[in-house]
């Protein structure tokens, strides 16, 4: 289809990769568990549509130039990095003191910075850029007519697929919390804790090379 052969294969392989936890699930993870299901949910969609970013640039050929230029690679693991750092500085810092039930204003605002967290989350991994464009084309038949259109294909289904988890996640690490009492001294925990590891996945991918 489009191209492509072994889809069953693939959609198993990528099932599984996107069960094994990494940075993208543990924000989910966090959020779904210290702001609920529908907040997880939106990070969860915010991740998704980072992935996005790097399906079109694989069909159109960018990632490439992440896996063979050491400067471009560079730049955008610097960025990524960074992001990731300032993302678990501000799960540390997030004031928790607030009383009252929160304005809807503030749900859509919050929402909002769910999303975008999430899309940036992903969007600045170069390590993801590097994964479509080594996965994807084992699954590209040699003589499709419209590669582009091939891996527009599988990056599609691997996104959609890997969504479906990532809300899955996002379910059961509110209903966990919940379990657990939700809120309060255990959300402040897992925030802070949330925030710990984002600050040490910014560190490992500075401190990573393009061949790792």
């Amino acid at each position: 289809m489009f191209g492509t052969h072994d889809i069953a294969l693939f959609i198993l392989s990528g099932l599984l990769l996107n069960i094994t936890p990494g940075q993208d699930v543990f924000y989910i993870v966090s959020k779904g568990a210290s702001l609920g299901w529908k907040n997880g949910a939106v990070a969860a969609l915010g991740v998704g549509t980072g992935c996005f970013v790097h399906v079109f640039s694989a069909a159109l050929g960018l990632s490439a130039i992440l896996a063979t230029s050491a400067t471009a690679f560079t730049v955008v693991k610097y960025a990524g990095a960074a992001y990731l750092v300032w993302v678990g500085v501000q799960m540390w810092r997030a004031d928790k003191s607030g009383a009252g039930q929160p304005s809807e204003d503030y749900f859509r605002v919050s929402r909002r910075k769910l999303f975008s967290q999430g899309f940036l989350t992903n969007a600045l991994n170069p390590k993801v850029a590097l994964f479509f464009l080594a996965f994807l084309p084992q699954f590209v038949s040699h003589d499709a007519q419209s590669k582009p259109l091939a891996f527009l294909f599988l990056g599609i289904v691997f996104t959609v697929n890997g969504t479906m988890v990532n809300l899955a996640y996002a379910w059961s690490a509110a209903r966990v919390s919940t379990m657990l009492g939700g809120g309060g001294r255990y959300g402040a925990w897992l925030k802070r804790a949330a925030g710990t590891l984002f600050i040490g996945l910014g560190i490992r991918l500075a401190m990573a090379d393009s061949t790792s």
